[in-house]
């Protein structure tokens, strides 16, 4: 079984960039599913982006859609999630996730414990 880690929060400006990084260790890495969820406080959790376990797939949440890129380096066992033109409304809590293919967080069943991503107006 994997076990992510996130990496790669930090505070940013808005139009700025920030690159995620989720590591997993465990063996299977490479047959789950992949996603990126955020929350901000008060907020339901809520699906940023995923990739399938080849990564020839991916998905991503109309709201950051042309501005992430979610992409998964097998060799490293890790999963990328980069954003750029970051907005105030971006701000939350991002979390990596493996478990079968979707946008619900029913869908995943393993999660990290979260890196914060903060932009300034």
């Amino acid at each position: 079984q994997v076990q992510p880690v996130e990496s790669g929060g930090g505070l940013v400006q808005a139009g700025g960039s920030l690159r995620l990084a989720c590591a997993a260790s465990g063996r299977t890495f490479s047959s789950y599913h992949m996603g990126w969820f955020r929350q901000a406080p008060g907020k339901e959790r809520e699906f940023v982006a995923a990739i399938t376990w080849s990564g020839s797939s991916t998905i991503y949440a109309d709201s950051v859609k042309g501005r992430f890129t979610i992409s998964r380096d097998s060799a490293k066992n890790t999963v990328y999630l980069q954003m750029d033109n970051l907005k105030p409304e971006d701000t939350a809590v991002y979390y990596c996730a493996a478990g079968d293919w979707g946008t619900s967080l029913k869908n995943y069943n393993i999660w990290g414990q979260g890196t914060q991503v903060t932009v300034s107006s």
